[in-house]
């Protein structure tokens, strides 16, 4: 079992920057990348905005750990491509995530990452992967009814995490 997780979340961190409540955001109130609706959920009480301001790299990073990084098995993936799957759970969510790289590698986008998916993982070219999974992922975002706003932002997060991701292979 490998760890790349810290790495993983200091790039995510640089990505989804601090405290933000964009009115065109559906996120709502959001501070290193975590909206309220999820701080309420993980710490099992209603927050208010001065709680959401002090979250702090160190306070949110069991919560990634476990809602992103765990959920789409981010340990047990090719190096790269954890960080893009972890990167791209965070944004979009773990379910999508896993769909988007089932969708990426050509087997059934069913959300779970099975025997058939770990297989397929271990038969691709991993760089060409992880360009297929950047493609899928702008594709996704275009479809969006917020790019207009926040398209431009994406499509750099995209081209930045794919780069990031092959220097890891490296």
């Amino acid at each position: 079992m490998k760890d790349n997780f810290r790495q993983a979340l200091q790039a995510v961190l640089q990505h989804e920057g601090g405290f933000v409540n964009h009115p065109k955001d559906p996120g709502g109130m959001t501070n290193l990348g975590v909206t309220k609706r999820v701080w309420e959920e993980w710490v099992g009480h209603p927050v208010g905005e001065k709680e959401m301001r002090a979250l702090t790299p160190v306070t949110v990073a069991r919560l990634y750990k476990r809602k992103y990084w765990d959920a789409v098995k981010a340990d047990e993936l090719p190096t790269g491509l954890d960080y893009l799957m972890f990167d791209f759970a965070v944004n979009a969510g773990p379910g999508r995530a896993i769909r988007t790289l089932q969708k990426a590698i050509g087997t059934t986008p069913d959300g779970a990452i099975g025997p058939k998916t770990m297989q397929a993982l271990k038969d691709a070219n991993q760089k060409d992967l992880i360009a297929k999974f950047s493609m899928e992922k702008e594709l996704f975002y275009k479809a969006l009814p917020t790019f207009a706003t926040f398209g431009k932002g994406w499509m750099r997060r995209v081209a930045e995490a794919q780069s990031h991701a092959v220097t890891m292979l490296a």
